[in-house]
């Protein structure tokens, strides 16, 4: 099977209303279109299920939480409405997580890379382990995180989302990636991490569905223009990967 029809998401619902969504990609839990697209609905609709109190997000795996887009699907594109198209399921993905009325819980284990960080910067409160380090590599690849950005830059500024950006190939520790803001807390081991997100789980699920609900229209003023932003973003995206610097970029990178 080809790697851009791999990967699938999961979803189980606990009795007291915590919902856990996982993703899966053979490689390092990359995300092809497929799998973005399941992504954005199930998070819509776990968001507009009453059951649900709060939602965790997770992938599978100890070391890799995600490793951003499909380069195998990235170089399958030859125009530009599958271009925007394809960087479009990350632009739902973010505003999935950012219109849930429920709170999300990001659970990032391992390194995350590119929209792998995205996803990290749209949950509402991530818990990583010492294992996180984060990178936006599209530069290096001939395109840049123009999808991802506006979530990047909301949650560790402007200043910090540019170094990550502009310096494309080099990674940052996750005692960095906390120090910015983007990661909540990070622990020695997955089950340390586990134990501290079922314990701040319990605890919304037993809080007001109303107040949280508000709570979280608050931490997301100034973010009502981003389904036309993030759509011109994948625009911009989707003609660039197109270029011939980006697809030998891409298949340099592939042979490594």
């Amino acid at each position: 099977m080809e790697a851009i029809n791999q990967g699938d998401v999961k979803f189980t619902i606990s009795d007291n209303g915590i919902a856990t969504v996982e993703f899966f990609h053979p490689l390092s839990n990359s995300l092809p279109g497929k799998v973005l697209a399941k992504l954005a609905n199930t998070i819509t609709e776990l968001g507009g299920n009453d059951s649900v109190k709060v939602i965790v997000l997770k992938s599978t795996g100890d070391r890799a939480f995600c490793a951003g887009a499909s380069f195998d699907e990235l170089i399958s594109i030859k125009d530009l409405d599958t271009g925007k198209q394809f960087f479009s399921g990350f632009a739902n993905v973010i505003n999935a997580c950012r219109k849930a009325p429920k709170l999300i819980i990001g659970r990032v284990q391992g390194k995350a890379v590119g929209g792998g960080v995205g996803l990290a910067s749209a949950v509402d409160y991530c818990f990583a382990t010492r294992y996180a380090d984060v990178k936006l590599s599209e530069l290096a690849v001939g395109i840049g995180p123009f999808v991802v950005g506006p979530a990047v830059e909301r949650k560790i500024g402007l200043s910090a989302m540019s170094q990550l950006a502009i310096d494309a190939t080099e990674w940052r520790s996750a005692d960095w990636a906390r120090e910015k803001g983007l990661y909540t807390d990070i622990f020695d081991s997955i089950e340390e991490m586990d134990e501290a997100i079922q314990t701040l789980a319990n605890k919304l699920a037993k809080s007001n569905p109303e107040a949280m609900q508000l709570l979280k229209k608050v931490f997301w003023e100034g973010t009502e223009n981003w389904d036309q932003l993030l759509a011109e973003r994948a625009a911009m995206s989707g003609k660039l990967v197109l270029s011939d610097f980006t697809v030998n970029a891409i298949n340099s990178f592939k042979k490594k």
